[in-house]
């Protein structure tokens, strides 16, 4: 294993040992005994998968996949799939937990799942990912389903995936099942909004923090590290808004201007990977890009970006995390007591599961919302869980990042309990 590999590893341990951290803390504040942690530190069920796929040249090449299942107290448990060349089952059980946390925090009855295979589909053709798609659903079917497990669009996956592996669970369960997986084509059972819910939770996170902080959005400098989905959405959100987008970036470098980015031109060049840096010869650091000054600071790509070594050189009133684990514990830390308001990722990301919610019950009454209805009903659960980590946080006096998880346990918690597990 190369050094690099080594260190991504550790990285990756860490997010998922924090998680746990984070989560037997929480559970202490309100008053749960460790065998309610021992519970829900690791997912109740681990799935690990080898799909087998002919390649366009004629060769077979077996991929490794995943679905984690963290807790299905509540109800069925639900999250994304992503196709990613470091995908690994720490990964996953971090990210499922995240997604407990999530459903708890908007308060939709799930539990959390998540699943990924490790593949780069940027190296792969229409044809490949299709078989992939269609192959994964085949090896974790008898796992999943509308009232079991539902997946959703991740990393490097789409609505066109979702559609495929539809489609496959549809075949072999022999009866169409749209609710058995969300963010599908609209004309598939997939509702409107869907595809831009993630981005639209964290600009309502945004206003909402912005109110705290007495800061007017018109005119506001913000910084966003990540130009995908979330993150190329959210600048086109923001900008129509009246804020002033000073700085994005990719996976490569970043574009930095105190007078704002053109982001309409920006969107209209990048590519499907959300690149777009290599267009332009004066660029900066990604982490030259978080260390510039903003009111607003938005981390919408990997984990572990602002640690104690940068902490201190955040130049922002409010860091609100788009990303899964932009902010180490420590960084959190360093931040609070700096006064920085911190909106945390399973607070601010939780828009894309609230609509996945929307989707699915729309899918079990066979009646569909308009985009105005399903953007109000967003707006209503976005700032009710806002509320609820804000004053969290002040009544037990801790930080916001440990209040949001305390709102998002409690109702798995709760559920556990009740049932008699624990």
């Amino acid at each position: 294993m190369s050094v690099e590999a080594v260190i991504e590893k550790s990285k990756e341990a860490s997010v998922l040992s924090s998680t746990q951290q984070v989560i037997k803390q929480a559970l202490s504040k309100l008053g749960y005994k460790d065998e309610m942690f021992e519970l829900l530190k690791e997912p109740v069920r681990m799935l690990t998968v080898r799909i087998p796929i002919r390649m366009d040249n004629g060769d077979i090449k077996v991929f490794t996949g995943y679905r984690a299942q963290h807790n299905d107290a509540v109800g069925p448990t639900k999250g994304g799939i992503r196709f990613h060349p470091e995908v690994t089952e720490d990964d996953v059980k971090a990210l499922s937990m995240w997604m407990t946390l999530k459903c708890g925090i908007v308060n939709v009855p799930y539990g959390g799942g998540k699943g990924g295979i490790v593949c780069d589909p940027r190296t792969m053709s229409f044809s490949e990912l299709e078989r992939l798609s269609r192959g994964y659903v085949r090896a974790i079917s008898q796992l999943v389903g509308p009232t079991k497990d539902i997946p959703a669009p991740d990393v490097f996956t789409n609505s066109q995936v979702m559609a495929w592996m539809m489609d496959e669970y549809s075949r072999i369960r022999e009866f169409d099942s749209p609710g058995f997986i969300t963010g599908k084509p609209v004309v598939l059972g997939g509702s409107y909004g869907r595809e831009t819910a993630t981005a639209m939770g964290v600009a309502i996170c945004i206003e909402e923090a912005a109110k705290k902080k007495e800061m007017n959005i018109v005119g506001a400098k913000i910084i966003i590290q990540g130009f995908g989905n979330a993150g190329g959405y959210l600048a086109k959100i923001l900008s129509e808004q009246g804020a002033k987008i000073i700085g994005v970036s990719d996976a490569y470098a970043a574009l930095y201007d105190e007078n704002g980015l053109d982001i309409n031109y920006l969107l209209e060049k990048r590519d499907s990977f959300g690149t777009v840096t290599n267009l332009f010869k004066n660029t900066i650091t990604n982490q030259e890009l978080l260390e510039r000054e903003c009111d607003i600071l938005v981390p919408a790509a990997v984990a572990n970006q602002i640690t104690r070594d940068n902490a201190h050189q955040i130049k922002a009133s409010i860091v609100v995390e788009a990303a899964n684990g932009p902010t180490t514990m420590e960084a959190t830390t360093i931040l609070t007591n700096r006064d920085i308001l911190i909106v945390p990722d399973v607070l601010a990301s939780s828009g894309g599961v609230t609509v996945s919610y929307f989707e699915w019950v729309q899918n079990n009454l066979g009646y569909y919302w308009s985009e105005e209805e399903v953007s109000e009903k967003l707006r209503a659960k976005v700032i009710s869980a806002f509320n609820s980590v804000i004053d969290t946080a002040n009544l037990h006096k801790v930080d916001t990042r440990l209040a949001a998880y305390m709102v998002g346990v409690r109702k798995t918690a709760e559920a556990s309990r009740f049932r008699g597990w624990v």
